[in-house]
């Protein structure tokens, strides 16, 4: 019997994954991966290598997805709290161009899987936040692209509170709308 909870997103490819936790007195254990459970809920995604970052409030990552060699990434926060985004780039999805976002923190211990064809990105909403994540394929340099985090024709609803700037990369303050960076 599996000791996942999965619950498919609106968007195909995107599930929202929280592991049984185990608690006493002394704390707390939980697998955080485990390839039978995972093969189990249907999902057959092999992981080539782990990350892990960490940013303070405020700062927003992305929206980021890999050209020639696209990774799926599993997501989780193991301090503190992000909002967690994807946007489904697929070219023939009939749910291209729509996004998903989903709160990760240490507390509720949800993960977050993202298929491969998607453009990824967080905010912090913590003081601090550390962010690991598995990836199906190896990162690529020189095969990354983006799309501008506050696109009008995608529409997140970013929570970041009235009057409060969100800190970007100079990479990330550069992208563009997803039709000027894709062109079907």
């Amino acid at each position: 019997m599996s000791k996942i909870k999965v619950t498919k997103c609106d968007i195909e490819g995107l599930y929202v994954i929280e592991p049984s936790v185990f608690g006493d007195n002394r704390g707390y254990f939980m697998e955080t991966y485990n390839q039978n459970d995972f093969h189990e809920e249907g999902l057959d995604m092999v992981f080539v290598q782990d990350n892990q970052s960490m940013s303070t409030k405020g700062v927003l990552r992305g929206l980021h997805f890999q050209k020639e060699f696209p990774q799926g990434k599993l997501v989780r926060v193991v301090r503190g709290a992000v909002f967690d985004v994807a946007v489904d780039l697929r070219a023939n999805s009939k749910t291209y161009g729509k996004w998903f976002g989903v709160e990760l923190s240490a507390e509720n211990k949800k993960q977050f899987y993202i298929s491969e064809g998607f453009a990824h990105g967080f905010v912090v909403l913590s003081d601090e936040a550390e962010f690991v994540y598995k990836c199906t394929d190896f990162y690529h340099p020189g095969d990354e692209g983006g799309v501008l985090w506050n696109d009008p024709d995608i529409g997140i609803d970013w929570p970041i509170p009235d009057g409060m700037e969100p800190i970007l990369s100079e990479k990330d303050k550069l992208w563009k709308g997803i039709k000027e960076t894709f062109k079907f």
